[in-house]
């Protein structure tokens, strides 16, 4: 058996990379490669795997995967602030299509119990494919990807709803007296869930956090999912609504953007295994048999969600182009509908022969999304030349355009560490006005510092979901102030890959790090032993009145050379001999004027001081004024304080004299 399964997953995988990657060459989304492979590695295509009990197997470690980051992306404070959307655009959406749907099914013969679940089957769109597609073409945080997103969770949710109440939509015996039972169950875990989230995992995962140890921290999350999932599976509800709510209850915890970035390669892994997987369900010698047939349903459902999509986007108040791109991005059918309807054909809501077939359907349907999103674009510009009322054109509702625009950070530094370092430049720039985000790996300074009101969150900055998070996108600086190299070699490289024109810039204590970090991405690297070394000399350069601009210019071409300087002494001795050191021999001292001084009354030619001492007098402060144009007959005041340069020998001599040091 696991020699079966080792080999059905070398098929699955071995297939999958040259289809993908021609795939990725063509500019076509990767799903759609897996789905092909699927079809083609399936029992109805080349029949290279035919064990359907692994197929089935996999399909549902992919479906608990996919289900527990959804629930571990999905936010309930993301959903307060879309409600507008979730609730009346979601709500309208699902409503419409179910119920023009079902309509269409009960005209043709279909019992009303099945032709509402044909309606909710179809009303879903694919949250797994729109989302990704989104993020490839950076328009996740535009309006209308808002407005997706809003729209898929409310659907994802109304998922969850319609698993439940499958048994009872299909006359399962003894619904009717569960019902009560079923509600109660409902209640158990969402009550169950708010105290999970609120109390219980956020304790744990600060526990588990504190320790620093990553694979702990990974076979926490991973054994909290299962644990609910096998909690729900144990009080009769399936493995797929416990992966949800696990992942839910982690994504209001302050450590899901780190949970989620640990999963995210087991996530991507196991979502390439879903989608082949559905792939291999498409029945070819069906889909030959009744190509007409299924082309023209697959022909149906994405006009009439294009049309239910837009409609419930304008009437929710949002602009034509909007509508538009809204309607082509959920026109396809949803993950979450295979899952449904694999569901309710086991509890004998739908036939065999229509499983099937809505399987090609909505296959079908996810291979053309990339192609008809492309379609929704050309179709925008193309309608958006036409003349329209001034009202379809701009929509009547613009406050969540302002509240969206307002909720994308742009130009803001991510700060990577909050010690010293990390706290230094996150007072300079709120003292700047700087927006800024901070990423800590420590739980108790992620804490603390929110507490305070701080932008700070839990996370390992190297993981691609953690940047994200920041902002990476739209960001403009990047500071790198951990003290690990090997950390810091992985965020920079992980920041230049996400974001090509972010500026860098990186600390570190070791010398030998320094051409690794400019290897691996860093625009500019700060090293604390040679900063230091630049401290020092500068301030023994001021002490021998090495001019500014020398020692200015020297500091800058150090650090603009990476400190090639200080590390070739040849180098460093030719660039030193070079600066003058004209005043090596004298001291510039600031001295104040005693009310006992014999000075006091004098005037500078009467004390004749260059020619008895060889001292002049650079410049005089008066009462925290400069007294200037300093000349012969300037008279010398008590408290007065003298700017003096002076051969150091004669100093002591300069100092009696002006502040009445009795010899």
């Amino acid at each position: 058996m696991a020699t079966d399964l080792l080999t059905d997953l070398l098929i699955i995988f071995g297939l999958s990379i040259p289809v993908v990657f021609t795939f990725s060459k063509l500019k076509i989304a990767p799903l759609v490669g897996f789905l092909l492979a699927g079809i083609l590695a399936g029992p109805f295509g080349l029949g290279l795997v035919q064990n359907m009990d692994n197929i089935e197997m996999l399909a549902d470690i992919g479906v608990v995967l996919l289900l527990f980051t959804i629930g571990m992306e999905f936010s309930l404070r993301e959903l307060l602030q879309l409600r507008r959307i979730v609730i009346f655009g979601g709500g309208l959406q699902l409503s419409i299509t179910t119920l023009v749907v079902a309509f269409i099914f009960l005209c043709i013969g279909i019992s009303k119990e099945t032709s509402i679940f044909l309606g909710l089957l179809v009303a879903l769109s694919s949250t797994a494919i729109v989302l990704k597609l989104l993020q490839e073409k950076g328009e996740i945080y535009s309006l209308h990807g808002r407005t997706s997103l809003g729209i898929l969770i409310f659907q994802d949710v109304a998922a969850v709803v319609i698993i439940l109440l499958i048994p009872v939509l299909a006359g399962t015996p003894g619904t009717e007296k569960s019902f009560l039972e079923l509600i109660l169950q409902g209640i158990g875990l969402v009550l169950f869930t708010i105290f999970s989230a609120r109390y219980a995992v956020p304790f744990i995962m600060y526990q588990v956090a504190k320790t620093r140890n990553s694979e702990l921290f990974l076979l926490s999350v991973v054994a909290i999912g299962l644990s609910v999932a096998w909690l729900t599976s144990m009080v009769g509800l399936s493995l797929a609504l416990g992966a949800f709510l696990a992942g839910l209850i982690i994504s209001e915890s302050e450590y899901s953007i780190q949970a989620l970035g640990n999963l995210i390669p087991f996530r991507d892994m196991f979502m390439s295994i879903f989608f082949v997987s559905i792939g291999m369900l498409l029945d070819l010698d069906v889909l030959k048999e009744h190509l007409p047939l299924i082309l023209a349903a697959t022909l149906t459902v994405l006009i009439l969600k294009v049309a239910a999509n837009s409609l419930s986007t304008f009437l929710i108040g949002f602009p034509l182009h909007t509508m538009i791109l809204v309607g082509f991005s959920l026109s396809q059918v949803g993950e979450f509908s295979l899952i449904l309807a694999k569901v309710g054909f086991i509890n004998g809501l739908i036939s065999a022969e229509i499983y099937q077939g809505f399987l090609d359907t909505a296959v079908i349907s996810m291979v053309l999304t990339p192609f008809i999103m492309s379609m929704g674009y050309r179709t925008t510009s193309f309608v958006e030349s036409l003349s329209f009322p001034s009202i379809l054109k701009s929509g009547w509702y613009r406050h969540f355009e302002e509240q969206a625009s307002s909720e994308t950070p742009e130009n803001h530094v991510i700060i990577i560490g909050f010690g010293v370092n990390g706290r230094n430049v996150a007072t300079a720039t709120r003292s700047a006005s700087i927006p800024y985000c901070i990423v800590e790996i420590n739980p108790e300074t992620v804490r603390q510092e929110k507490q305070n009101g701080e932008h700070i969150f839990y996370g390992d900055a190297a993981q691609k979901a953690v940047l994200e998070h920041a902002g990476i996108q739209t960001a403009k600086s990047v500071v790198v102030t951990a003290g690990d190299p090997a950390s810091s070699k992985r965020i920079i490289e992980a920041a230049r890959r996400l974001n090509p024109e972010v500026h860098i810039i990186a600390r570190t204590h070791f010398l030998s790090e320094l051409d690794k970090f400019y290897a691996v991405g860093a625009d500019e690297v700060i090293s604390d032993e040679f900063e230091s070394s630049i401290e020092l000399f500068t301030r023994v350069l001021h002490r021998y009145l090495v001019p500014e601009s020398e020692i200015d210019s020297l500091g800058s071409t150090l650090r603009s050379d990476h400190y090639r300087m200080l590390r070739s002494p040849e180098i460093s001795r030719k660039k030193f001999c070079e600066l003058a050191l004209d005043f090596a021999d004298v001291e510039l001292r600031s001295i104040r004027v005693g009310k006992l001084s014999r000075a006091v009354g004098m005037t500078i030619g009467e004390l004749n001081i260059r020619k008895k001492y060889g001292v002049s007098i650079l410049a005089i402060s008066r009462h925290h004024k400069l007294v200037s144009g300093l000349q012969a007959e300037t008279e010398i005041l008590a408290n007065d304080i003298l700017l003096v340069i002076s051969p150091p020998e004669k100093i002591e001599e300069v100092k009696k004299l002006f502040e009445g040091q009795m010899g």
